[in-house]
């Protein structure tokens, strides 16, 4: 497996970590018998980072991850967030908290489903507009000053807010959305934002939340509770002028004896030492698959053919609804 730092002074971490989100929500029906599988299946291979947050389920995720893990926790580079606020008997509705006293208590409650003493990398998973960064931080650093947190990362934070809180406390990762097509950082600073304060890039959804893998040929291939079919990208119009982005991904997976998937797994890994890719998945056959993209080497002409496919602001339709978009890039 190869490995990658976590920020300027983090550890080792693999690659290619593991998204767990799909395994409790948003991507149809659950088998939990089969993402504990997943996990082991990781865990064996050399993945180290596995990546959950409280509010996947909401709750019951980190509890999966919790059990998947248990006699294994040495192997394991544990990454959870908090921030956006849930509750089970109204999982529909959303918040966000960055308040203090919120962040230790949610820290408490992700300990607990867990089942650990301590938290490796803990998010913010998205910003409180209403909480200046600098006291959010602040709260966060207090718990690894405790013991209960090893280093911090923020999720979908713009560029000046980074800077604002590597100032506080070292921001060890920046997770965000980073795919073929979804090149925003590139373009908006925050990717030159993270190399300045040596900041990891964990990428997340680097397949296109599936588009990529070419595996989705039209929006009725989504199942009816697959939240996809609430973002733009994925509806109507706009799904018909992405569909043909696709076609230079499949040509070169063709040409090189690959996936189109290990092709756009194999990209986002090539943009730098300090970028990791979380792709998600809750069956061992298409972890078997996401690994190999660690074989795949791309070349110069490679390279230009997908940037010339995919520039910045190629996808048609925005990553999330309305409500999603309002509360990322602060």
């Amino acid at each position: 497996m190869q490995t990658r730092l976590l920020g300027k002074n983090g550890p080792q971490v693999s690659a290619l970590g593991l998204g767990c989100m799909g395994m409790s929500e948003f991507y149809g029906v659950r088998d939990d018998a089969e993402s504990v599988a997943t996990i082991h299946l990781a865990l064996d291979r050399g993945i180290t980072l596995l990546d959950t947050a409280d509010m996947y389920g909401p709750f019951v995720n980190e509890e999966l991850v919790g059990r998947a893990i248990r006699g294994r926790r040495s192997a394991v580079f544990l990454a959870t967030k908090f921030g956006i606020v849930r509750d089970a008997a109204d999982p529909a509705t959303r918040g966000i908290s960055g308040r203090p006293e919120y962040v230790r208590s949610a820290c408490e409650a992700s300990l607990k489903r867990l089942g650990v003493e301590v938290i490796d990398l803990y998010y913010q998973h998205r910003v409180d507009p209403q909480v200046p960064i600098e006291e959010t931080v602040g709260a966060m650093a207090e718990l690894v000053h405790t013991g209960k947190v090893r280093y911090l990362g923020l999720s979908e934070a713009g560029a000046a807010t980074l800077e604002r809180a590597a100032k506080v406390h070292p921001i060890a990762a920046l997770q965000s959305e980073f795919s073929l097509w979804s090149r925003d950082l590139q373009d908006n600073g925050v990717l030159a934002a993270c190399r300045r304060w040596g900041i990891a890039l964990v990428a997340y959804s680097p397949l296109g939340r599936g588009f990529l893998t070419g595996a989705i040929q039209r929006p009725e291939d989504l199942g009816a509770e697959d939240f996809r079919r609430n973002h733009p990208r994925f509806q109507g119009e706009n799904f018909a002028r992405n569909l043909p982005l696709l076609d230079a991904v499949h040509g070169l997976a063709a040409r090189k004896g690959c996936t189109s998937a290990q092709i756009a797994l194999a990209w986002v890994l090539a943009q730098g030492e300090d970028v990791i890719a979380i792709p998600g998945t809750k069956r061992r056959s298409r972890l078997e698959e996401n690994l190999g993209a660690l074989g795949v080497r791309l070349d110069a002409a490679d390279f230009a053919a997908l940037d010339a496919a995919f520039p910045p602001g190629a996808a048609a339709g925005t990553r999330y609804p309305p409500a999603g978009m309002a509360a990322v890039n602060l």
